[in-house]
C-alpha cells in the first residue's frame, strides 16, 4: 500500500518555475516506479513524466520535455517535478501515481496508486 500527497502547486507567471513534491508513506516505495500526470479542465489526464525506482530512467511527454525535470528521494521517500518556462498550457491539476509495473509508464491505467493532485496555474 502507498499513499500519496503532492504539494509546491501554485499560481505563476509565464516563464516562472515551480517544483511539485509527492510525498509517499508505505514500505515499498523504493521498489514502485512513479509518474507525473496532469489533467486540465475538459480534458483528459495526461502523461507528463516517470522516473523508475531506482531513479536511473526517466521519461518526459514531449510537451514538457527539455523543461520539466523529475527526481527522487527514496531516503525522503518523495518525488519531485521541476518545472521551468512554464506556459499557460500547463496550467492544470497535476497528479503523482505509483506502479510496480515498468511498461506503458505513459497509460494512467498502470498506475495502481494516486494522490489528490496540486493545482498549478500559468498566467499569461
Amino acid at each position: 500500500q502507498v499513499q500519496l500527497v503532492e504539494s509546491g502547486g501554485g499560481l505563476v507567471q509565464a516563464g516562472g518555475s515551480l517544483r511539485l513534491s509527492c510525498a509517499a508513506s508505505g514500505r515499498t516505495f523504493s521498489s514502485t516506479n512513479m509518474g507525473w500526470f496532469r489533467q486540465a479542465p475538459g480534458k483528459e489526464r495526461e502523461f507528463v513524466s516517470r522516473i523508475s525506482w531506482d531513479g536511473i530512467s526517466t521519461n518526459y511527454a514531449d510537451s514538457v520535455k527539455g523543461r520539466f525535470t523529475i527526481s527522487r528521494d527514496n531516503a525522503e521517500k518523495t518525488v519531485y517535478l521541476r518545472m521551468n518556462s512554464l506556459k499557460p498550457e500547463d496550467t492544470a491539476l497535476y497528479y503523482c501515481a505509483a506502479t510496480y509495473s515498468s511498461s506503458n509508464y505513459y497509460d494512467t491505467r498502470s498506475y495502481k496508486y494516486w494522490g489528490q493532485g496540486t493545482q498549478v496555474t500559468v498566467s499569461s
